[in-house]
């Protein structure tokens, strides 16, 4: 392996002989050497975009040779010379492979976006060329065929699992014919997948809505204003104020603006996204996806793609999931329809003669939030200043877990927005990493998201610390005000912060098997059980302090906070309840989509009797989780998880809230074990007990409503 990483650093210093010495030290491949950095985390300042396609490759060398040397192995297949040494195999394809995903979703441009198109297709080779071979599997099966009889212990054993799955499920029993299919298949799919994204990214960032009239800011609040006028100023319309789609510019401009006809212009901006016909539409890629997927999975001997993704989930079945789905439907389209009434009831109180539209919903809501609870979200957001959100974050997990966070100042950083955190256990033992990247910007996805530059993993008996990054798209900063988050913003913090624990606490042998290597409706669990502490009024006090005064958040706000809790859940349970059905509707086909994916939609929704005023929370087009996020047949996983984080938060709301006996079991239980267990076996061992939907229903306020409202 050092041979030939030594021989292609050696060919990149003979293509850049002409320069100076200077310039042939930077044009060094950073891939190619161990990380010289603090933790060994990558080397950002380093790396050039030039440098990614060349270790992209060496490192498919590299693996491709490693597998070749377990295949032509002469002894007997064991454990060790087969399955371990596939799980070490390809280090520098992983290295530079998760630098360049990573970056082409939080800090991409045109360049990278092109490498990705022009890799795609050999990723997707070199991922077929070792699941496909015969030999290796062969190898496989033999260690397999006798796992009663090796002594491995339960790490072992679910690594042989998972690998000996693995091969089956990505056509290793397949003819030779069938193979080159699903070689096909898989090119085409990596391909589209990508597209989408990048094609989504497009859309989001070409529209701007320009407004050059005072008058038409009516409504809104002063920081909205503020930070209109600051990208109008980048933007080049300086004295004007402009507003995009991303979440923090589109939603409160949705909720407050007074200007019905602009709030219908941003809305529809907002919900054609791709699908415009133009070179960005997504409408043909995304039904070319979906019937693939089924063909893929019926070339694997399963019926529809659901069947196969669902396998190897806590639901098993797609019967499964929409039993829960519809369970929740009834209730939460009937919750709906009441908050929809009581707004066109607002309407009509104001003299006003229309019926409400999507881009109505959200104005009229915040309104009806203010008459009901005398609540004005604005009220709420000079509390929650992202530092000091951040510092109720770290409070939490400290007295939770005893852990600490220490920003590093001399580290490399992917983006001048991006901070990076030693985190250490309370005797001051090193964790692992953590960047947080909190703000929109052109090159980086929407949404909100949790990965990793380094998986923990053991090695010679330590623990190698992991690399984590969280990236979100949370409101900037103004002028002198700090960034002010809104309360959803808050919850999607924590949210994700428990995705990170989950892989900050992970404890295993094997890297392939650590944090959040688990089933897409169980990793859900971490995030989303940390919601509940943000909301705890015990915790609220600790970290909500106005950004001005310093005051605490007095608790009459609170109070309002608690009893608008409920608040719009139908509307919020719908509209994910609809996009949950829709994933499952296109990837339970089995048989080809023949119509559009406007049409698909629609029938779809007519299906489950969406009301007009409401779409799917993504529309097709841009539902990125299912068409290029690994989502697909999984969007419902949130409101599975949402069934046992509700359960599993009882069991500190029966006790304390940091509970060191309840702490320390999730963390044994759930974040340290990764996927070395099955999951509800880990729940059951964490909460004594499988969960109940009881809680879940209550917090959505969905216990007691009316069903017949549906009718």
């Amino acid at each position: 392996m050092k041979k030939t990483i030594l021989a292609l650093a050696a060919t990149a210093t003979m293509l850049y002989a002409c320069g100076s010495a200077d310039e042939k030290t930077e044009s060094m491949n950073p891939f190619f050497e161990a990380y010289n950095t603090p933790f060994e985390v990558p080397p950002f300042d380093k790396i050039k975009n030039e440098h990614f396609a060349p270790a992209l490759r060496e490192g498919i060398t590299q693996q491709q040779a490693e597998i070749d040397a377990i295949v032509n192995n002469s002894e007997e297949p064991t454990f060790q010379n087969t399955i371990e040494a596939m799980e070490y195999s390809g280090e520098l394809l992983g290295k530079a492979s998760r630098v360049f995903g990573n970056l082409n979703s939080a800090n991409t441009n045109e360049e990278i976006q092109a490498i990705a198109k022009e890799m795609a297709p050999e990723l997707s080779a070199h991922s077929d060329n070792i699941s496909l071979n015969e030999k290796l599997f062969a190898r496989v099966k033999a260690v397999w065929d006798k796992k009663d009889e090796l002594g491995l212990n339960a790490e072992q054993q679910m690594l042989l699992e998972k690998t000996y799955k693995s091969f089956v499920r990505n056509g290793a029993n397949l003819n030779e014919a069938d193979k080159e299919k699903l070689r096909e298949i898989n090119s085409r799919l990596s391909s589209l997948t990508l597209q989408f994204g990048q094609n989504l990214l497009a859309e989001t960032n070409a529209y701007k809505l320009v407004i050059d009239n005072e008058a038409d800011l009516a409504g809104l609040p002063q920081g909205q204003i503020d930070a209109a006028a600051e990208d109008a100023k980048a933007a080049g319309e300086e004295g004007k104020w402009v507003f995009t789609l991303q979440n923090p510019s589109i939603m409160p401009f949705l909720q407050y603006a007074e200007n019905r006809e602009l709030r219908k212009e941003i809305w529809e901006a907002y919900k054609n996204r791709a699908d415009q016909g133009n070179e960005y539409d997504n409408k043909a890629g995304l039904i070319e996806t979906a019937n693939l997927r089924r063909e893929k999975a019926q070339l694997l001997g399963y019926n529809t793609h659901a069947d196969y993704v669902l396998e190897e989930s806590m639901a098993k079945t797609a019967d499964n999931v929409y039993n829960l789905l519809n369970q929740l439907w009834a209730p939460a389209l009937a919750k709906a329809k009441v908050e929809r009434d009581e707004m066109q009831m607002l309407v009509k109180s104001e003299g006003k003669d229309f019926q409400i539209e999507p881009y109505d919903w959200r104005y009229y809501e915040e309104k009806l939030r203010k008459q009901k609870f005398d609540l004005d979200e604005q009220e709420i957001k000079p509390y929650f200043s992202l530092p000091k959100v951040q510092e109720g974050v770290f409070m939490v997990v400290k007295n939770l877990w005893g852990l600490t966070f220490e920003e590093i100042q001399d580290i490399p950083v992917y983006h001048p927005d991006a901070k990076a955190y030693e985190v250490k256990e309370a005797d001051g033992t090193h964790v692992g990493v953590i960047y947080m990247d909190f703000h929109p910007r052109a090159s980086k996805r929407g949404g909100a998201w949790m990965t990793s530059y380094r998986s923990q993993k053991t090695e010679n008996g330590v623990r190698k610390a992991p690399v984590i990054s969280i990236v979100c798209n949370f409101s900037r900063p103004s002028g002198d005000t700090p960034a002010l988050l809104t309360f959803d913003e808050v919850t999607t913090f924590f949210h994700e912060f428990g995705h990170a624990l989950h892989g900050l606490l992970s404890n295993v042998q094997y890297q392939s098997l650590a944090g959040t290597s688990v089933p897409r409706d169980f990793v859900e669990l971490p995030s989303q059980v940390m919601e509940n502490w943000a909301t705890e009024p015990t915790v609220m006090k600790q970290y909500a302090f106005h950004y001005e005064t310093g005051e605490v958040i007095p608790d009459e706000l609170i109070a309002k906070l608690t009893n608008s809790g409920t608040f719009g859940q139908g509307f919020g349970t719908t509209e994910y309840l609809a996009a949950s059905l829709m994933d499952l509707d296109y990837h339970t086909q089995a048989e080809n989509i023949t119509i559009d994916a406007d049409s698909f939609e629609k029938a779809s929704m007519e299906k489950i009797g969406l009301i007009d005023e409401i779409i799917p929370r993504y529309r097709s087009p841009y539902f990125q989780h299912i068409f290029a996020g690994g989502y697909s047949s999984g969007y419902y996983s949130y409101i599975w998880s949402g069934v046992l984080d509700m359960d599993a938060f009882q069991a500190f709301k029966e006790t304390d809230l940091f509970n060191q006996e309840k702490a320390q079991a999730f963390r044994k239980e759930i974040l340290e074990k990764g996927g070395t267990d099955e999951p509800m076996k880990m729940y059951v061992n964490f909460r004594g007990a499988e969960p109940k939907i009881d809680a879940l229903l209550k917090k959505r306020g969905l216990d007691q409503v009316t069903v017949e409202r549906t009718k």
